[in-house]
């Protein structure tokens, strides 16, 4: 029996899915290595039908970040592991491989390569606001596509770094690679400074070592957004898996290597974070900073230091290493991750622990309590302190008006605490809420730049007369002050982007969540509280007096696979064919359903459709449910807030919230697992 009819005979027995069938059969008619085929045979042989489901079911798709997902299956063959020769990504449609990420890069350079034919000549980046400089049909030819790639320390990331570069070229574009792994944020800077059209990076974040990830971008330094998202995943989708067989052999020797200077470029702009630099100088700041096997320490370290920091690194974090093999899970969020820089803090006296995660885009901290102990705060709680210092400290550098500001901004996702838009309106400047992703938050800045640029244009032109063949100044050729006045004056400054998450971005130099300069930022934050003699857990607290207690929680449900999925999709059909009415005794008040109401923003544009939920309830705390875009997992957000009478009150405040949302906690995640059936 062929290898054909044996898949057949397992469909016909209801032990292999339908779509994995189809997807299978599109896979050995493309003429696959033998490596591939032997693969495929080895675990039909074994009766794998639940991993071959698991890895053919669907193709892998693009969500809030790229895509992602496994790179090694639950079950490996011999030569996934290496045993006959060179090891290879695991083979599926579902599966981060040669194939797939194939793919996803032809299908970017096709979208990139029409879009500029249709007249985007130069990236928004430098000239900020030259995106569609060009007008369609001009006479002379657009420009080749222009990439940078990036990679983290994953299995296999500098083999898709290369591969996606090599097969860029041959397509006729034009590839730009660094030496070694970097963060995911220098990714951005350096599109940017490049002036390039699309950019790539290999990394699956904090996820677990098995998975790898591939994270698209376009001109302005941010992750594809509509309409460009889809436009680039039905190109991925077109793209026939006979044609990837001249790609899977790498040819580097057009691919451009970048030097010290981008590196130099990255840390210039990351420094920028900073907003008293002086404060850092004097109070001498002593961190202990993990990588936690991963890129962070590549700037992280050498920004801090530069800064004044004392930096204590992590000894037995700080290789690289794809395993991430001294944690459970290489997530800043998680408390065991930052165990080992505790207890070294611990040891050594130091003022902040902080750990960013193997692509360093998302920072998780923990700070010394006034009893001496080390305690994690949450992204939430990061995020929130960061905003009212930033705000306080352009204030008194007179930056922003001492009444605030609509021209200043807080970017944040809607599953962002609820603080932040207290905070923004006491400072009176304006609180953008956006779908969660940092995608979104830096499509805010490309539309705020855009419109600085166009009005700088425009005042230009009217100043001088048509003949005198002055140019309007970019955006980033100004220095910082007068690129803020420029944003103020035109659109609006970010004062700071952040999501509950543990991401954070300081200004729009770079569009991503920027784990380097959370670091700097947060540093000079502890460094400012040192010096007024207060504890973060105090700041806190200060906040609370003035805007009431606000607490969050989540529940993740992780469901893997083919069937997973089914669990997932039952839960948000579930969610909208039969909204919730209580839970417990809290009556349901109000449901909001993203994906079928309109609602528009502080700018009042419209939000894009998404299966997303809030459900308010009868004491006023409330919830959202989503699927995870970049993860097998259902994602559920608790908000509570209270107001606080006094500080003799509000210990007791805390307590009373903290058990209320334990008690909605439970029932929110025994009503969603029913709802899986």
């Amino acid at each position: 029996m062929t290898l054909l009819e044996k898949l057949e005979t397992a469909a016909a027995e209801q032990k292999l899915l339908p779509t994995a069938l189809e997807n299978l059969k599109k896979f050995l008619a493309a003429g696959l290595p033998a490596w591939a085929q032997e693969s495929i045979g080895e675990l039909v042989d074994a009766g794998q039908w639940a991993e071959l489901n698991d890895r053919f079911y669907a193709f892998i798709s693009f969500g809030t970040g790229g895509m992602r997902g496994r790179t090694i299956g639950k079950v490996s063959t011999a030569a996934e592991r290496g045993e006959t020769g060179a090891d290879h990504a695991a083979i599926g449609s579902n599966l981060l491989n040669d194939f797939t990420l194939l793919r996803a890069v032809i299908g970017l350079y096709r979208y990139t390569q029409r879009y500029l034919a249709e007249g985007a000549s130069a990236p928004a980046a430098a000239p900020a606001s030259t995106l569609h400089a060009t007008a369609a049909g001009a006479s002379h030819a657009p420009p080749r596509p222009r990439l940078v790639v990036a990679h983290d320390v994953r299995h296999f990331s500098r083999h898709f770094c290369e591969l996606a570069a090599s097969t860029w070229v041959k397509l006729g574009g034009e590839a730009l690679i660094f030496d070694g792994p970097r963060s995911t944020p220098q990714l951005s800077y350096t599109l940017r400074a490049q002036r390039a059209h699309a950019g790539i990076v290999i990394t699956a974040s904090h996820n677990p070592p098995h998975d790898n990830g591939f994270k698209a971008y376009f001109d302005d330094g941010a992750q594809i957004v509509p309409p460009h998202d889809s436009a680039v995943v039905a190109e991925v989708g077109a793209v026939p898996l006979a044609e990837l067989a001249v790609y899977l052999v790498k040819d580097l020797s057009e691919v451009v290597t970048l030097g010290a200077e981008a590196d130099a470029g990255y840390r210039r702009a990351a420094r920028s974070a900073l907003i008293d630099p002086e404060v850092l100088r004097r109070t001498k700041l002593r961190v202990v900073f993990t990588n936690i096997h991963g890129t962070g320490a590549i700037a992280s370290v050498p920004l801090l230091e530069d800064a004044g920091c004392e930096v204590l690194t992590v000894p037995e974090q700080l290789a690289f290493d794809a395993r991430f093999p001294s944690v459970k899970s290489p997530n800043p969020e998680n408390a065991e991750a930052l165990s080992l820089g505790v207890a070294l803090a611990e040891a050594r006296g130091a003022d902040v622990v902080m750990a960013t995660d193997p692509d360093c885009d998302r920072m998780g901290v923990a700070v010394r309590n006034r009893s001496g102990q080390m305690e994690l705060l949450t992204g939430n709680q990061i995020g929130a302190l960061l905003a009212d210092y930033r705000l306080s400290q352009y204030k008194a550098q007179g930056l922003i008006p001492a009444a605030g500001s609509e021209r200043a901004c807080l970017l944040k996702t809607f599953v962002t605490t609820g603080l932040q838009d207290a905070i923004g309106a006491a400072h009176g400047v304006k609180v953008v809420n956006t779908l969660t992703g940092f995608k979104w938050i830096s499509a805010k800045l490309r539309r705020y730049e855009e419109q600085a640029a166009r009005a700088l244009a425009e005042a230009t032109s009217s100043a001088g007369s048509p003949n005198s063949g002055e140019a309007a100044p970019r955006l980033d050729s100004l220095g910082w002050p007068e690129r803020v006045r420029a944003l103020q004056t035109h659109s609006a400054f970010l004062v700071l982007g952040s999501e509950e998450s543990y991401g954070y971005m300081p200004n729009d130099l770079v569009r991503d969540k920027d784990g380097n300069t959370a670091c700097l930022m947060f540093a000079e934050l502890c460094a400012a509280l040192k010096a007024r003699g207060l504890t973060a857990g105090e700041a806190l607290d200060e906040l609370y007096l003035r805007h009431g207690f606000y607490l969050e929680g989540t529940i993740n449900l992780y469901y893997e696979g083919a069937s997973g999925k089914a669990k997932i999709d039952r839960i948000l059909a579930s969610y909208r064919a039969s909204p919730p009415k209580n839970f417990g005794e809290w009556r349901v008040t109000e449901f909001e359903d993203f994906g079928r109401q309109d609602f528009y923003d502080a700018d009042g544009e419209r939000i894009p459709k998404q299966d997303l939920y809030f459900v308010t309830l009868s004491n006023g705390y409330r919830f959202a449910a989503r699927g995870s875009g970049t993860e097998p997992k259902m994602k559920f957000y608790l908000f509570a807030s209270e107001p606080v009478a006094s500080a003799a009150e509000l210990p007791r405040v805390k307590a009373e919230t903290r058990a209320t949302l334990a008690e909605l906690s439970e029932k929110i995640e025994a009503d969603a697992r029913s709802r899986t059936e």
